[in-house]
Parts: structure tokens; C-alpha cells; sequence
């Protein structure tokens, strides 16, 4: 049997397509009579899945949305994005919710588009935030649009305003690489970082630097994104410059860089760790497999993706205002470091 359209509910109900969406999608525009005829109707029909039907008579989309402002073939192979979705789905399944998930390069355009056509739309009833920005204009536009939101990994001092979010000590963290570094023998090291428009970028490296500074350590800085070939291009860089920027370390903002920086080394003839160590700010099936394995961040992307989930559903149910810390990340020490 074909599965029954909105013209076709209409149809049945006698009633106009534009009332039967809005009642489905829990927008103004009908009576609630006509409201509870369209839903008991849906729900006889079986046109939704139970959980959707029940979500619809909540006046729920039954969805949380996610967007995410990066090029899709990275976050395809980002381990660290990939459990953190593993999390966040995991957390969602358990409250009945769907994901709605969009890649929308790097344009804010079209990520301001976006929340605007889900809030327009009943599609999601709440949307969880990543890579905070300087003045980050998502939250006020989030609120005017009248979509929850949970902030993941955002520094609390930064809004005026009460969020619901998960917060990173990043200075600790950093903290914990430089003093492996500084116990290593190493006196100059190289900071890889990711952009420096994201927040949670410019706390890392204002640690990395004043954790270096307290040991006598001198950080050469360098941006650069997350993907491999940054990673890459950022050591060929930094070796071929001038001979006093030359670093005995490097630390890279994330896991797919590290594998680019290994790869630029062996190019150059040199040695790891014998040469140049080299650390990941970020963990992965990567890092425990390269050649030489590399000492990394285990930050459980996994957990981190759930209790954002948890946080997002706590804030649609309740309507309670919540923060959460993250537990201190470990560093896994391998042969990239030279461990004893």
C-alpha cells in the first residue's frame, strides 16, 4: 500500500494541505480541534513511525540538529567528529530522538540559512553547537529563532547570558603536553594549531604558551586547519624556515595533522623521535597505528558527544539550564615521544 501524502490527509479531512503541515509540524495556524483530527489521523494511518506521532503530539519535530562548518571529506575522516557523532546518536536513541545532521562547508551563510529553515519548519526541536567563533553569532540567532541549544566545549566566560553547555579545561590539557615535552628534554617546541577564529584554538595555545613559559620553553606558533595536508605543509614550513625557529618538538592540533607532520618528516630525512617528537592534541586508531605510534590526547570524544545529547534533552524536557565539565583528558604515551 502507497504511503499516504499530505494532500492525501487533506482529502480525507476535507480540510486545506497548508492545515494539515501545520498541524503536523506543530505550527499556528489551526485549532486545536483541527489539530488533534490531523494527528489522529496520521497516527491511524501509521504515516509517521510511533515515536514520530508521539512527537508530533507534543508539538515536537522529534529531532535534534546538528551543523557542522567544515568541509564534509574531513569530517569523513576525523576520528575525532566521528565519536563524538557515535555519542551523540547513542544518546538520542535512548530519548527517542533523531539526528539532523548537515556539512555545510565553511559559508555562515548557509549554516545561518539552515537553523533559520529548521526553525521555520518545525524540523528540529533543538540544535547542539560546535567551534565556537569569536563573537559567535549563532546563540542570539538562536534564541531569536526560538531553538534550545546546547554549546559543546565553549569557555563559560564568554556569554553574558546563561547556556547550557559543555565546558574543556584546555589549559590543563595543555598543561599535560608541555610538561611531558618539558620532562623529555625538550626546550623548543612547535605549536600546530587548528583556526584561530575558534575559541577553544586560542585557549589551546594561550596554555601551551604560558605552561612553555613557566618551564623556560620557547613555542614557535603556526596555524593551519585540521587535514592532513596542513599538518604536512605546516612542517615543511617550519623546517625549511630560519634556522632559530627550528623546534626538537612538535605538537599538532589534531590527529590527522600529526599524520601529515610524520609523513612531511620522512621527506625531509629526519627522524622520529630522534629528531623532531611528535604529539596529537587529539587520540585515534591513527595514532596507535602510525609508524612510530604517536603520544595523544585521549579526550573520549564518545563521552563528550553524549553528555552534549544528554544536556540538549534535559534542556527540551525540563527547561533547566546546565553546565558540565569535562574530565581531564590523558595523554597516552607512545614512540613518537620516546618513552622510557
Amino acid at each position: 500500500m502507497a504511503k499516504e501524502t499530505i494532500a492525501g490527509l487533506a482529502k480525507r479531512l476535507g480540510i486545506s494541505k497548508a492545515s494539515v503541515s501545520y498541524a503536523l509540524n506543530g505550527q499556528p495556524g489551526v485549532s486545536e480541534l483541527t489539530r488533534r483530527r490531523v494527528l489522529d489521523l496520521a497516527e491511524e494511518l501509521e504515516w509517521y513511525p510511533s515515536s514520530s506521532a508521539r512527537a508530533l503530539s507534543r508539538s515536537r519535530a522529534g529531532a535534534v540538529g546538528m551543523v557542522l562548518s567544515a568541509d564534509p571529506l574531513l569530517i569523513g575522516t576525523e576520528p575525532y567528529y566521528m565519536g563524538m557523532l557515535a555519542g551523540i546518536e547513542a544518546a538520542l536513541a535512548e530519548g527517542d530522538m533523531a539526528l539532523m545532521l548537515r556539512m555545510v562547508g565553511k559559508d555562515p551563510a548557509q549554516e545561518r540559512r539552515t537553523y533559520e529553515r529548521w526553525a521555520g519548519e518545525g524540523k528540529v526541536d533543538g540544535v547542539l553547537l560546535f567551534d565556537h567563533l569569536h563573537d559567535d553569532p549563532r546563540p542570539a540567532l538562536l534564541d531569536r529563532l526560538g531553538l534550545p541549544f546546547v554549546l559543546h566545549g565553549a569557555p563559560e566566560a564568554e556569554w553574558g547570558t546563561p547556556f547550557s553547555g559543555t565546558t574543556t579545561d584546555h589549559a590543563a590539557d595543555a598543561a599535560t603536553i608541555v610538561e611531558h615535552l618539558h620532562q623529555r628534554g625538550h626546550r623548543r617546541i612547535a605549536h600546530i594549531s587548528g583556526p584561530r577564529a575558534f575559541l577553544h584554538e586560542e585557549e589551546r595555545i594561550r596554555g601551551v604558551r604560558t605552561s612553555a613559559d613557566a618551564h623556560g620553553m620557547e613555542v614557535v606558533p603556526f596555524e593551519a586547519d585540521y587535514a592532513l595536508d596542513a599538518g604536512h605543509d605546516a612542517v615543511v614550513a617550519l623546517v625549511q624556515g630560519p634556522v632559530h625557529r627550528a623546534a626538537t618538538a612538535v605538537v599538532f592540533g589534531n590527529d590527522l595533522m600529526s599524520m601529515g607532520g610524520l609523513l612531511a618528516l620522512r621527506e625531509l630525512g629526519l627522524r622520529c623521535p630522534d629528531d623532531v617528537a611528535v604529539v596529537s592534541w587529539d587520540d585515534s586508531l591513527h595514532c596507535r597505528l602510525a609508524s612510530p605510534s604517536v603520544t595523544a590526547l585521549f579526550r573520549n570524544p564518545g563521552m563528550q558527544g553524549r553528555v552534549a545529547a544528554e544536556l540538549l534533552l534535559a534542556l527540551l524536557d525540563t527547561g533547566d539550564i546546565q553546565t558540565r565539565s569535562m574530565p581531564r583528558s590523558e595523554l597516552v604515551v607512545r614512540a613518537s615521544t620516546a618513552p622510557d
